[in-house]
């Protein structure tokens, strides 16, 4: 039975790395939503409206904020948007590793270690889905398609992928074109 629980709050763990994993992108229209939700309500909207202004100005968020990192030409003007999105994703996995970390150790300086760490791989996470939003529409990774230079020995085509908001040349390989 001890270890049925041991295993069960291992799941539960992933689980909630998955989530964070997956959701931090939206930290920054959550936020958006909630204040504006929080602000509505107390104009005396009520919660019907509070939850509907809050809806609407989170999904507009989002929405800028695609469009914007679709559109802006300007590298620097494309990384200041992403950091916009990732900052406070970034710390959205602060707080969730820290917690998680409170959980299953004593030492303190042990929690902030690995919070910082958590809070790296959620903004490199988030830092990638936002590059792939600016991706082209068909494709669905952070980095866009390969860009292949055939060589003339057998073997693969050696080629670059370009992660679309940098547009930063990485060295791959790809199969045969």
């Amino acid at each position: 039975m001890i270890v049925l629980g041991i295993l069960t709050s291992f799941a539960a763990i992933a689980g909630l790395c998955w989530l964070v994993f997956n959701l931090a992108v939206f930290a920054l229209p959550f936020l958006v939503g909630l204040h504006t939700g929080i602000w509505a309500y107390g104009t005396g909207a009520g919660w019907f409206g509070a939850i509907l202004v809050g809806g609407f100005a989170a999904g507009l968020t989002l929405a800028i904020g695609q469009a914007l990192i679709m559109h802006v030409r300007p590298l620097w003007a494309r990384f200041v948007i992403a950091l916009i999105f990732v900052v406070p994703a970034v710390l959205a996995g602060f707080h969730a590793t820290l917690g998680i970390a409170r959980a299953m150790m004593p030492s303190e300086t042990w929690q902030m270690i690995f919070a910082v760490i958590g809070a790296g791989a959620v903004g490199v996470s988030a830092f990638l889905r936002i590059a792939g939003s600016a991706a082209e529409p068909s494709d669905s990774s952070p980095v866009s398609a390969c860009h292949c230079r055939r060589s003339d020995e057998a073997g693969p085509d050696h080629c670059w992928t370009v992660i679309p908001i940098l547009r930063l040349p990485v060295g791959a390989v790809c199969g045969s074109a």
